[in-house]
């Protein structure tokens, strides 16, 4: 449950800053109080619009059946795959201008309903990509661990507060760029268990060869079925004996992360020394 743990951190500690944000620049305005309850009133909105896009999908569900909610469950664990890294990439591009992005935005919203505006949008998509990638989870874990995936979505939550909180006193050791860094390592990490699940179950429904079945076989060594193989087949995909297909989509995979980020450094770079 490691991974739901690290994306409800991520994405609430996201809103969660987002929010503090938009409550220090209010606090520096002439008249703060409609402001500051139009940024709750947005807040509130956001997570009754992420609480239906969870119903929505609930009910998505219970409309399919046999080989029809494999399939629906497996769109699930590709599309919060891509979710994941997409989130990543953008991060990447905007995480260090976010403040500066948000107060500007903010500057030029029309009052406490323009506030309000901003913070619901940013906690809906915030809410809603969680329940995406929740579901993709669950649906990689099975029904019989929903009480500890409930556990480590609480647990992700309180840590994402207490981080929103030693953030926002300005200790030096945990900072924005830190922060960033660390979290797109271990979201990429989840992203990637995510698309071998999908793999996986592409396989299953004989929807892909397996080229070579199994390319190599250490499970005598590290099981991914169990104990430290299990916990980190679910964190990162490992596969103590994967089919040539996993590997190979595996290799494209952190090949393409890698030329992804390094192309969104090299475009920061430029475009800080005016290049661009």
């Amino acid at each position: 449950m490691l991974n739901v743990l690290v994306i409800v951190w991520r994405e609430s500690l996201e809103a969660m800053l987002v929010i503090g944000v938009l409550l220090s620049w209010i606090a520096r305005q002439e008249q703060p109080r409609p402001l500051r309850h139009g940024l709750w009133l947005g807040a509130c909105a956001g997570v009754a619009l992420a609480m239906l896009i969870g119903l929505a999908t609930y009910a998505a569900q219970g409309r399919f059946a046999g080989q029809s909610l494999d399939v629906f469950q497996l769109a699930m664990v590709l599309i919060a795959s891509a979710l994941i890294v997409q989130m990543v990439w953008w991060m990447h591009r905007h995480g260090m201008t976010m403040k500066r992005e948000l107060e500007a935005s903010a500057g030029r919203a029309a009052g406490a309903l323009g506030i309000g505006a901003i913070t619901a949008l940013a906690v809906a998509r915030e809410g809603g990509e969680t329940v995406v990638f929740l579901y993709g989870l669950a649906a990689e874990v099975g029904g019989d661990s929903l009480g500890l995936l409930i556990v480590a979505a609480i647990a992700g939550f309180v840590l994402a507060a207490a981080t929103s909180w030693i953030v926002a006193r300005g200790a030096g050791f945990l900072n924005y760029r830190t922060l960033f860094r660390v979290s797109e390592i271990l979201l990429l990490l989840i992203a990637h268990a995510l698309l071998a699940n999908g793999v996986d179950r592409m396989i299953a429904l004989d929807w892909l060869d397996p080229l070579i079945d199994p390319v190599w076989d250490i499970s005598a060594v590290l099981d991914d079925g169990r104990g430290a193989g299990r916990l980190l087949a679910d964190f990162t995909g490992f596969r103590s004996r994967p089919a040539g297909v996993l590997l190979g989509a595996s290799l494209v995979f952190w090949a393409l992360m890698i030329w992804r980020l390094l192309r969104l450094d090299s475009h920061a770079f430029r475009r800080a020394r005016g290049t661009v």
